[in-house]
């Protein structure tokens, strides 16, 4: 069974939405760590607001097309 190129485009902008997604969640995980670990360590953050400023940078790791 062949796709069409309208099928193909649409599952691979799926794909590219699956992954960006496991990106930032990657990302959220990262930055709730360090915050947890400076909180623990008896600093205070700016806020945690930059935690997570630099949480939402995408990362040079993906390869882009």
């Amino acid at each position: 069974m062949a796709t069409t190129p309208e099928k193909r485009r649409k599952e691979m902008k799926r794909l590219e939405k699956q992954r960006e997604k496991a990106e930032r969640r990657t990302q959220r995980k990262i930055a709730s760590r360090r915050q947890k670990e400076l909180l623990a360590d008896g600093t205070n953050p700016a806020g945690g607001e930059a935690l997570i400023a630099s949480a939402a940078e995408p990362s040079e790791s993906a390869p882009r097309d």
